[in-house]
């Protein structure tokens, strides 16, 4: 069974965040694709499917960390779209049937593939002491992002914190739900972004996602708001780190990067009987 191991946002291979992708013909049982995303060890696996002709999607799509399946991923759907515009089995956009309703891809002549997704609501909620003490700094605002990612984004004094952050992930993990955003506006306007944010996950087993395309759902609403524009580029300030071109269109924001395939092989592991 072919695997690829792609580098979502990111132009270069070793940067952006990695993500491993199957096709198959149909989804296996659950645990069987969660054994197959610990194997793999990324922060999240993508398994999909070719629907049938004629409905509103065209692939079936569902992501795992190392330790739970997700609602919503957004480097992993990048690095699916990417396989099958260079596999020649996606013409035109490429639509997914998902647990956050259908998702598009677009692929532009230069490589570059944009994804529409739903702009996740924010709700304020008070600051919370022990994520702050978890992560081991104060945010100056707190929101929830759900429903489809749970997370909390918090909003520190300065990029330089944000880039400094060494959290406490078993105290995190306590007190997040998927996982927790921190972001503040960028510091040098020339550096070629306008905000600044890192991601922790470490209740669904991801201490740390290298670039986070779901994370920007709410990050996109909360910095348009804050910098009165609705195209906006955001940077992950991971080990690896990326760039995520965003757009706000109502309750739908746009997510565009590139991709880069650093593996593709043959996972040596039968499917199990239906």
């Amino acid at each position: 069974m072919r695997i690829r191991i792609v580098d979502a946002f990111t132009d270069r291979p070793f940067a952006g965040n990695p993500a491993g992708v199957l096709i198959l013909d149909a989804f296996p049982a659950d645990d069987w694709m969660q054994q197959v995303a610990a194997e793999v060890n990324l922060a999240e696996t993508a398994f999909l499917h070719r629907l049938p002709a004629g409905g509103d999607a065209d692939w079936a799509l569902r992501w795992f960390t190392p330790v739970a399946e997700v609602a919503l991923c957004g480097h992993a759907t990048l690095a699916s779209t990417h396989v099958l515009h260079h596999a020649g089995l996606a013409e035109g956009p490429a639509r997914f049937a998902t647990r956050s309703g259908v998702l598009t891809a677009t692929v532009a002549g230069d490589g570059l593939i944009t994804l529409d997704f739903p702009a996740a609501p924010l709700s304020a909620v008070d600051p919370d002491p022990a994520l702050a003490a978890a992560l081991g700094a104060e945010p100056l605002t707190s929101f929830w992002t759900g429903p489809n990612t749970d997370d909390v984004l918090a909003e520190v004094a300065d990029e330089k914190t944000v880039r400094a952050l060494t959290p406490d992930f078993t105290a995190l993990a306590r007190v997040t739900g998927r996982g927790v955003i921190v972001t503040a506006r960028a510091e040098d306007p020339a550096a070629g972004y306008d905000f600044v944010s890192r991601f922790f996950a470490p209740a669904v087993g991801v201490n740390e996602d290298p670039v986070t395309g779901s994370a920007h759902t709410a990050l996109t609403p909360f910095w348009s708001e804050r910098l009165g524009r609705t195209s906006l580029v955001g940077y992950q300030a991971s080990r690896r780190g990326g760039l995520v071109r965003v757009t706000l269109r109502g309750d739908r924001v746009d997510l565009a990067g590139t991709a880069v395939t650093t593996i593709d092989g043959e996972l040596q592991v039968a499917l199990p009987d239906a």
